[in-house]
């Protein structure tokens, strides 16, 4: 008896290869010359990135140039899902590779202003968000939509900061070795945990009558992960990048890193965390794993910096269309909202700052780098409209908030930090993290010398 053996799949078809191809290239080549434009102009690199996306969507290419458009971003799922592939790999990576940059030492000894950061500027913009979920003007909210669900899900949308955008802001800025740099990744670690956690319970309510079970069984996996990293993955990840480090030159280590941060990735989407939690948990993994040669991992963040981040970032505004702000009504209404997302980020950030005994420049800085939404918001937003939670008139504002407080965070951030000085601690920290730029051939060349 012969087996019947079901048919392979059929290989992507030409033409889906080609606008691909094209879409990707475009993408680079646009973000990148926006981003050397932006750092022209004293702003980091992520603000031009950012906007590629929008001109070459809905906002702009769409109306503007309507065919081209259709042709070269047609409105079929499985094309946009090949570029949203390309674009989670590189937030992962980029989230992954900051988590090998977190100074856990100073994180472990002003852990009490990490936490008192993370929770002001939590509690104060979570609380705007939902007392204004209950004003909004009813004919802007979806019919049938439960009010209470709504608001939650408002507040959720407002209380987040974005991790892969604060990370490349600092980075461009070359502030990730300043200690409110990370504090402020760390401040943002605990605003994300817990925003993804609420997502999952608001998300819920919308689509079933949640339960408290339900709500502690997430919330356990939360506390789990944390618990796992620290007991089983923290031994299993020393081991494996010890394992490859022995080896010569650097695709062994490198080829290490990203696999333990995609199956970390794994682990927490399977939990419906999200998988950026699990990437930035891995990296911190790698970064205390110890006897890692930075310099073994300077190709991993040339490829992530140069190629898939400016990937994602420029494919994050493909979906936006700013256009349905020109009835006064939603652009009343929106720039309302975006100020209670940065008055409430600011105030709630500062006031954690301040009572936790940093000085007002600090608490300064570190409201503007919270304040940052950027792609993480419009993902919330996303699942919003996917649920029927946000009506297309909301799920613009909510786009309006993150772009808008992306592109307000650097200069704010560059004045704040002008007036906080540089410690000894800091020069140390930059000095390493020069290593992780430095060039593999520059480095064999020294070593022949």
């Amino acid at each position: 008896m012969l087996l019947s053996l079901p048919a392979p799949v059929a290989p992507i078809a030409a033409h889906s290869l080609l606008l691909f191809l094209l879409q990707v290239g475009s993408l680079l080549l646009l973000a990148v010359v926006f981003g050397r434009l932006a750092a022209r102009f004293g702003m980091p690199a992520v603000v031009g990135e950012l906007l590629v996306g929008v001109l070459l969507g809905p906002s702009l290419l769409a109306w503007a140039a309507p065919g081209l458009h259709g042709w070269l971003f047609p409105a079929v799922t499985e094309q946009y899902h090949l570029l949203d592939a390309v674009g989670q790999i590189g937030v992962i990576l980029l989230v992954g590779f900051t988590g090998m940059q977190m100074d856990m030492g100073l994180l472990r000894r002003r852990r009490a202003a990490a936490a008192g950061v993370g929770l002001g500027g939590l509690i104060v913009p979570l609380g705007l968000g939902i007392g204004a979920g209950y004003v909004l003007p009813k004919m802007l909210i979806p019919e049938g939509t439960d009010s209470t669900v709504f608001a939650l899900f408002l507040g959720v949308a407002l209380c987040v900061s974005a991790i892969p955008v604060i990370a490349k802001t600092l980075m461009d800025m070359k502030l990730l070795h300043r200690n409110v740099g990370q504090l402020t990744l760390a401040a943002g670690a605990i605003e994300d945990a817990f925003g993804w956690f609420m997502l999952s319970v608001v998300s819920a309510m919308a689509v079933t009558a949640v339960s408290a079970g339900a709500v502690l069984i997430s919330l356990g996996y939360l506390v789990g992960v944390v618990v796992f990293a620290l007991t089983i993955g923290r031994p299993l990840v020393r081991g494996v990048m010890r394992t490859a480090a022995r080896s010569d030159g650097a695709g062994l280590t490198v080829s290490a890193a990203v696999v333990l941060i995609f199956l970390a990735s794994a682990g927490t989407q399977a939990l419906g965390l999200e998988a950026i939690f699990g990437a930035f948990l891995c990296g911190i993994l790698i970064n205390t794993a110890g006897k890692v040669d930075p310099v073994k991992l300077a190709p991993l963040r040339t490829v992530v910096l140069a190629v898939f981040a400016p990937i994602f970032f420029a494919t994050a505004g493909l979906r936006m269309d700013l256009t349905a702000l020109i009835r006064p009504q939603v652009l009343l209404t929106g720039l309302a909202v975006l100020a209670l997302a940065i008055i409430g980020k600011f105030v709630g950030a500062y006031a954690g700052a301040r009572i936790s005994g940093l000085n007002k420049w600090e608490g300064l800085a570190l409201g503007a780098g919270l304040n940052a939404r950027g792609v993480i918001e419009i993902v919330v937003a996303m699942v919003g409209l996917r649920l029927g939670i946000l009506s297309v008139e909301i799920y613009t504002i909510i786009i309006l908030v993150a772009i808008v407080t992306s592109l307000m965070t650097p200069p704010i951030l560059r004045f704040a930090m002008k007036r906080v000085e540089q410690t000894a601690e800091e020069e140390v920290r930059e000095t390493e993290h020069r290593a992780w730029a430095a060039e593999p051939a520059k480095n064999e060349q020294e070593h022949s010398l």
